[in-house]
């Protein structure tokens, strides 16, 4: 099954199992290879004109504090439900406004081999306080790239996509 196709149906999953009300509209599902991630727009606040961006973004910020407490045990239970049968971790977050927060998530290890040159850039953003560890400066690497390589990074997914189709329909072992 395609990663998109894969994508839809955790969609669909989650769509027909999240009680109703929790969100706005359907969740957005993502997954990689070892965690779905499911966020969900929840209803903005209601303040007046005059609140500063400030007031607006402690509103939010408590609004999704109380989805967050509200819903525990009942995400927990979906969480729970969700790993079984698709063998990966749930993480969960929300969105209110233009504020959008993640409530757990996996933070896993990733093995890599640097020669110099690329050891001296890490030890740089290091030594200059832009990270605090080599492993904290390649995070930065590639939320870096992710920012700025936007539509380069969704090409090269789109042409995964495509290369996975074409090998489903070719010879099998």
């Amino acid at each position: 099954m395609t990663a998109k196709g894969i994508d839809a149906e955790l969609a669909a999953w989650f769509g027909g199992r999240l009680p109703e009300g929790w969100f706005e509209a359907p969740p957005s599902v993502s997954t990689d290879r070892d965690e779905i991630q499911v966020i969900g727009v929840i209803p903005d606040v209601d303040l007046d004109d005059e609140a500063g961006e400030a007031t607006l973004e402690a509103a939010r910020t408590g609004r999704i504090k109380r989805f967050r407490e509200e819903t525990r045990g009942a995400r927990m239970r979906i969480a729970g439900e969700a790993e079984h049968a698709f063998g990966k971790k749930v993480s969960w977050g929300a969105q209110c406004g233009s504020l959008r927060a993640i409530f757990t998530h996996l933070s896993l290890p990733v093995m890599t081999r640097l020669r110099m040159p690329e050891r001296l850039v890490l030890d740089t953003l290091v030594d200059a306080g832009v990270a605090r560890s080599r492993s904290d400066a390649l995070g930065w690497c590639v939320r870096l790239v992710a920012a700025n390589q936007t539509t380069w990074i969704e090409d090269l997914r789109a042409a995964l996509i495509d290369v996975e189709k074409v090998r489903s329909e070719g010879p099998t072992a």
